[in-house]
């Protein structure tokens, strides 16, 4: 009894342990964004000052548009292709599916380092200039095989006899994807594109290569501040990212709820 006592005691401290070393830092950015100092070392006093700053920050503001734009686009695009992808591969053969299925791997272990170089060699080559198109054109890359990856391992666990089933029916091949096959499918198809989208908007190897001065990026902004030092505005403006997430999480949570009660 003392040693199941002793071990529960043992893995509620690693876990708390984890939880702190996890959420702490978050904890930390949302006190500091209140933080009447502009230098974020000590916490001087409360105030609101740096919320109001923010939002006519231009630079910040263009940045954080850049990378909701990019993210838009390129998870839409990543989800479009990697679902069709992962239904092609899992339901068709053809010659070379085995090699696909090893390459499409590649974008997921190769360092970031690698990948970004590699794109920006192709443009070069290929008279692309730099700018939120090939931006775009990088991060659907490397998100289409997270896509198709979360996608596929939903294809797995549904029954392919309720499409037949559709088929036997009278429905159409079309019709039986739309009505049996996509709902089922949803998903794996919002993990992927929430996937997706995560990615986008918090990469910076491959922005740092791929984008133009133009189109500066949030984290490659945060990325030049730190530079000459963050102010509290980037607290401020990541406390909301943070507030507008786990709004989202909670809304979804509980349409869970009420269809689970329904």
């Amino acid at each position: 009894m003392e040693k199941r006592q002793h071990k529960s005691l043992w893995k509620n401290t690693f876990i708390g342990l984890t939880f702190i070393f996890l959420y702490l830092p978050i904890v930390v950015i949302i006190i500091f964004s209140f933080n009447t100092s502009k230098l974020n070392i000590l916490f001087k006093g409360f105030t609101l000052h740096w919320y109001a700053m923010v939002f006519h920050n231009y630079q910040i503001m263009s940045a954080l548009g850049n990378s909701l734009i990019v993210g838009a686009i390129s998870t839409l695009l990543a989800t479009i292709i990697g679902t069709l992808g992962a239904i092609g591969m899992s339901r068709y053969r053809f010659p070379g599916k085995q090699l696909l299925d090893k390459v499409l791997y590649i974008p997921i272990v190769i360092p970031e380092v690698v990948l970004g170089i590699a794109l920006l060699s192709i443009y070069s080559l290929a008279s692309i200039p730099l700018s939120l198109f090939s931006l775009i054109l990088a991060h659907v890359t490397f998100c289409i095989p997270f896509v198709v990856l979360t996608v596929r391992s939903r294809l797995i666990g549904i029954d392919k006899s309720l499409e037949e089933a559709a088929l036997d029916l009278g429905a159409t091949p079309l019709v039986a994807f739309i009505k049996v096959t996509l709902p089922l499918l949803l998903p794996g198809i919002i993990s992927g594109a929430g996937f997706s989208f995560a990615l986008s908007l918090d990469d910076v190897i491959i922005s740092f290569f791929t984008t133009g001065p133009a189109s500066t990026t949030f984290p490659l902004q945060v990325y030049a501040m730190v530079k000459t030092g963050i102010t509290p505005e980037i607290d401020a403006i990541s406390t909301v990212m943070m507030l507008v997430i786990v709004l989202v999480i909670v809304i979804n949570a509980v349409t869970q709820v009420k269809r689970v009660k329904q």
